[in-house]
Order: structure tokens, then C-alpha cells, then sequence
């Protein structure tokens, strides 16, 4: 170890540098994500759009910058080990009393590993664990918003603080009728507490911001009553008929909070100074949900990678089991493993492609990139970017590493680096995303137990209207899936169809749908080969069934919930409104639960 000195000020300028790089960013992001609420009640859909994307860019761009700096003013390269020891240690002598002290460890080691040129995360020099409790941090400025306001109703006066939590939010537009929504709000809260005695605590705790994402806007917290706690969301959206807003629903309990914020939904834009507490209440809410993806949901990304590679690490320490190439067909472009202790799965591009795969390693990162930055409408799931990664090489099947020297030789390096007879894998860039049932082995499953099967029939159909929702969502977001194959979709944990095989996806916009000509003569009806010209660009969605519907139980559901998607019309209708700039609803919960289905009879104020 270095002694542990802080004699340096240099060192110090530094530290202090970085610190100044990471606030700049948070600074930005903040103040990014409070615009949201502007955009909001201005409608400005596209410019929400467009702030999702660019925010998304923002952290790797203050550490550009701030690496920059300190090459530029401080030669930081270039500066011995034990002067980088010191800088870490004033480093954490900066974090104390700061408001975001985890985000700012990250930034550090971020900077840091630019800097030294320091691969696989095996570095003296970042922070492995965190340095500093984020436990009970809170805005003590004067005149600071609390992380979470605390409200404490009656039965007799539960209406009228319901009214007072919508309107602490200062919305700049006017509810259609605000009253008549407190009224849908409260009859559904009453359902869960009519038939309980309201005890001494009962409270309804509040976040501070509210949580903006497409058209919606939500208001997010919880009822407690004795040892119960029920974690509820309100839905604030634009009326379709009015323009003003409305309250459209109200969401209850872990599984509909797990799919507001579930992985494969576009982050939130949130206005938070103490990022680690809202984190905390939101865990409140869904125990079950990794710390890590809830810093994704709030756009913070790299923090959710950071913790997800800690717990990463943490699990393979604690398991015992290897890495194979994982079940179900192989791809053309990702070949794919996972460990079967943990729920993820790991995708590295290949090095060479079928001749019908017209693509390159830099496009498909594209690719991957631009999920990233879209509206992922609950059907695209999130992926972790990682490079340079290390693992033991004892924990690999033979199987799969031959996989990949056969098919990605160059992300592959296998050393022993500190020459203590343990090789080390080293992979050099992979996709980490959630480990789903393949939709096709789904559907084998279910029609092995035979098509009079009444559940398995049932099965069947849902998940067979289950993808064809999981496409048209797709497509009210301008994403044309490409490959729409059912081994290219799988099924979440709450049954749930997402898409996660992007190689060959477009915007629906830059595809040109078309019916298949009819055959001009009897030698062209009879070719088994295309006899009419085929762009780069053009799709035939009436060529789809012979690729999807071999079998008749499912071409049967298919064709009675979803045969549009083998009409060029359908897709074409989709594109004209899109290109006309119509930004379509998307909901992050059943219909089935949207007031709009209860009477809307307006309430005198």
C-alpha cells in the first residue's frame, strides 16, 4: 500500500478538479430533468423526446471534458501511483456532506480509469465499494424541497388531501377536472382501506417531484396504515378531447409499480438533489427490484452499472456454477451465454455474419445505441455496455469458449496476469441484458402438452396477443422490429413479450412497406424466386406468415387478434401518422385500469 499522506497540492487541485467535473455534470443533468415539467404542460412531446436522447449523452461528455482538463492543466497522466493515491484520498474528504456521493464516486473512477489506461476493474486507484454512506442524506438547505412530503388524513378529509397533493406540484395548466378525478382517486384508495381500522400512523408519504417520461407525468408514494404499507402512482396525462390534464388512473401495489419501472421502459426525468434517497423510498416500494435498475429508471445509468457489476461480482464470489452458451437457437450476429445462478445473459457481437446478414460490428453498436436512446414503450429491454471485462477462465464451460474463439476471436483475450496459475478471461465488449423465456421454446412448451389442452391453449393465445401487442407498441414508437422471428422476443417474469434482438432494427419511418405485386404472367405465378424488384429498404408484410404461422393453433390466435400486421396497409397508416408528427399514447399499465372507462361527468368546482 501507499502511505497514506495528503502532502500534495497537487493532488489536492486535482481531486478538486474532478469534483468541479462532476458537479458540472449533475448540474446539467438536474437542471435537464426539471425542464421536463415544463415541457409537460406545454405538450412539447417531441422536445421530451429529444432531451430523453441527449441527456443520455451527457455523462460521457463531462467525462470527456474533465479528462481533458486535467491532462491539459495538471499533466494527470503522467503523474506517479502515490500521487493518485492522495488524489483519492481528498477525494473522499470531498464527498463528505455532499449530496449525490455515490454518482460522484463513479464519476471519479470513470475520469480516473480514462486516465491511467487501467482495464478489467481491477484498480487501487477507484472506488471498488463505496467510500461514504449514502444512508440518510437530506437537503438541509433552507427552503429545500424534502425528498418526500408526509401527509396525515382522515377518512373525513382524505379527498381534500388528495387535492392537496396534486396541487403542490404547481402544474402551469389547468385539469379538466381536477374534483371529479379526486373522486376516482378516492374511491379506489378506498377500496384497500374500507375494511380497515385507520390507525394512529396512517399517513400517505409522497415524493418531492414528480416522475415525467413521453406524455405522462406521475405522482408516486405510499399509504401506511399500522405494519401495512401500499405502494400507489398516479397517472397525470393530456385529455385527448380537452387538452387539459387529467388523472387517468391509479396504480397499486408492487407489480404495477414494477411495470412503470420496469427495464424496458425509457428512463424518467426527475428533479432530485439527493439521488440515493429517492432510490431508497422507491426500494420501499418495490423490494424486489435491484438497486441498480432503479438508478437506470432515473437516467442514471452509470450508477446502475456500477452497483449492477458490484452485485455482479458479489454473486459469482458466492456461486459455484459456470458460464455456457446459453439455451435456445444461436444467432447470426450475438452469440450468447449466461451463468444459470444469475438472471442476466451476455451477448458479444461476432466477428463474421451469414452473406444475408449485411452488416457490421459498428452499425450493430449503432443499433444498440439507439435503443438506448428510444422510447423502449415496455417492449425493448435495457441493455448494460461493458468492455474490457474479466472473469475466471475455470468458470467457463469448454463448450463456450470455444464459441468464441470460433466466432469472436478478437473480443477474446485469456492471460495470466499475475502469474499465479489463475487465467483470466477477458472479453472486450458485451451487452448485459435481462434473462427472458425465448418466446419460441414459450410456445413449444405450451402446444407439447397438445392443442386440446384448454390451459395450454390459453396460454398459447396470450402469449400469441401478447406479441402482437409487443409489435404494435413497437410501432407506435417508430421502431420496425426487423427480424420479428419468435426466438428474437421473450416473456418476463409477469408475462410480459419484449423484444431484445436489435440487429436489424429501423425506424419505421425509413422503411417503405409494400403488397407484393401480382405475378404478370404464368412463368412469374409459378417461380419459386422473387420476380419483382426488392429495395434495400422495402418490407412485405404479407411475406411474414410463412416464417411465423407454420402452426395451425398458433396461425389460428394470430390471424383473429392480429392479422393487420401481415397488411401493408396497416404499417403504412402507422408511418403516414408518425411522419405527420403524432406522437401515440403508449401506456405503462392495463387499460382496464384507466378512469377513462368510468363515467366522465363533469362536477361543479
Amino acid at each position: 500500500m501507499f502511505p497514506q499522506r495528503l502532502d500534495s497540492p497537487l493532488a489536492y487541485d486535482i481531486a478538486k478538479a474532478m469534483m468541479d467535473g462532476f458537479n458540472r455534470h449533475y448540474r446539467l443533468f438536474r437542471s435537464e430533468s426539471a425542464r421536463a415539467k415544463h415541457r409537460f404542460e406545454t405538450a412539447d412531446w417531441h422536445g421530451q423526446q429529444r432531451a430523453q436522447r441527449e441527456r443520455i449523452e451527457f455523462y460521457d461528455l463531462r467525462v470527456k471534458e474533465c479528462v481533458m482538463r486535467l491532462e491539459k492543466e495538471f499533466k494527470a497522466g503522467a503523474q506517479p501511483m502515490d500521487v493518485w493515491h492522495q488524489i483519492k484520498l481528498h477525494y473522499v474528504g470531498l464527498l463528505v456532506n455532499h449530496h449525490q456521493p455515490e454518482l460522484a464516486e463513479t464519476f471519479f473512477n470513470s475520469v480516473t480509469t480514462k486516465i491511467l489506461h487501467r482495464t478489467h476493474f481491477h484498480n487501487d486507484f477507484i472506488f471498488v465499494r463505496p467510500a461514504v454512506s449514502t444512508e440518510y442524506i437530506e437537503n438541509d438547505e433552507p427552503a429545500a424541497r424534502p425528498t418526500y412530503r408526509a401527509y396525515y388524513p382522515s377518512r373525513d378529509s382524505l379527498r381534500d388531501t388528495i387535492l392537496r397533493i396534486v396541487d403542490s406540484f404547481q402544474l402551469q395548466r389547468e385539469f379538466e377536472a381536477l374534483p371529479r378525478d379526486v373522486d376516482f382517486v378516492l374511491a379506489a384508495i378506498s377500496e384497500h382501506i374500507a375494511k380497515v381500522k385507520l390507525r394512529a400512523n396512517f399517513q400517505i408519504q409522497v415524493l418531492s417531484s414528480l416522475f415525467f417520461r413521453n406524455k405522462g407525468a406521475y405522482v408516486v408514494g405510499k399509504i401506511i396504515n399500522g405494519f401495512t404499507e401500499v405502494a400507489f402512482a398516479l397517472p397525470l396525462l393530456h385529455s385527448a378531447k380537452s387538452g387539459k390534464l387529467v388523472i387517468d388512473a391509479a396504480l397499486f401495489g408492487e407489480d404495477d409499480l414494477q411495470a412503470l419501472f420496469s427495464f424496458a421502459r425509457a428512463y424518467f426525468m426527475v428533479d432530485m438533489e439527493v439521488p440515493s434517497a429517492y432510490v431508497q423510498f422507491l426500494r420501499s416500494l418495490m423490494p424486489r427490484k435491484p438497486r441498480n435498475e432503479i438508478y437506470n429508471a432515473l437516467g442514471l445509468a452509470k450508477q446502475g452499472k456500477t452497483l449492477f457489476y458490484r452485485d455482479f461480482l458479489y454473486h459469482l464470489k458466492h456461486s459455484s456454477d459456470k458460464f455456457r452458451i446459453a439455451p435456445g437457437i444461436k444467432g447470426m450476429v450475438m452469440l450468447v451465454f449466461d451463468l444459470p445462478s444469475f438472471p442476466y445473459v451476455f451477448k458479444l457481437i461476432k466477428d463474421y455474419y451469414p452473406p444475408q446478414k449485411d452488416t457490421t460490428r459498428e452499425q450493430i453498436k449503432g443499433k444498440y445505441l439507439l435503443v438506448k436512446q428510444h422510447d423502449r414503450v415496455g417492449r425493448m429491454a435495457d441493455t448494460l455496455e461493458y468492455s474490457q471485462v474479466a472473469f475466471q477462465r475455470e468458470r467457463f464451460e469448454e463448450a463456450l469458449v470455444e464459441e468464441i474463439r470460433k466466432f469472436a476471436p478478437s473480443q477474446l483475450e485469456i492471460s495470466d496476469r499475475d502469474g499465479d496459475g489463475h487465467e483470466e478471461l477477458i472479453i472486450k465488449h458485451l451487452y448485459i441484458e435481462r434473462r427472458m423465456i425465448p418466446l419460441n421454446i414459450y410456445l413449444q412448451e405450451a402446444l407439447a402438452t397438445g392443442v386440446d389442452d384448454v390451459r395450454a391453449r390459453e396460454q398459447v393465445e396470450g402469449a400469441v396477443i401478447e406479441y402482437g401487442n409487443a409489435i404494435k407498441d413497437l410501432v407506435a414508437a417508430n421502431i420496425f422490429p426487423g427480424d420479428m422471428l419468435w426466438k428474437n422476443f421473450g416473456i418476463t417474469r409477469n408475462g410480459k413479450v419484449v423484444f431484445y434482438d436489435y440487429d436489424e432494427i429501423e425506424y419505421i419511418t425509413d422503411c417503405n412497406f409494400r403488397r407484393v405485386p401480382a405475378p404478370r404472367n404464368e412463368e412469374e405465378e409459378m417461380s419459386g424466386e422473387v420476380w419483382y424488384s426488392v429495395g434495400p429498404r422495402d418490407v412485405f408484410p404479407e411475406t411474414f406468415g410463412p416464417f411465423l404461422l407454420g402452426n395451425d393453433t398458433v396461425r389460428e390466435f394470430f390471424m383473429k387478434h392480429h392479422g393487420d400486421l401481415l397488411e401493408a396497409g396497416f404499417w403504412q397508416s402507422h408511418q403516414a401518422r408518425i411522419r405527420a408528427g403524432h406522437v401515440h399514447d403508449v401506456f405503462p399499465y392495463e387499460r382496464s385500469k384507466r378512469f377513462a372507462h368510468l363515467p366522465r361527468k363533469e362536477k361543479p368546482e
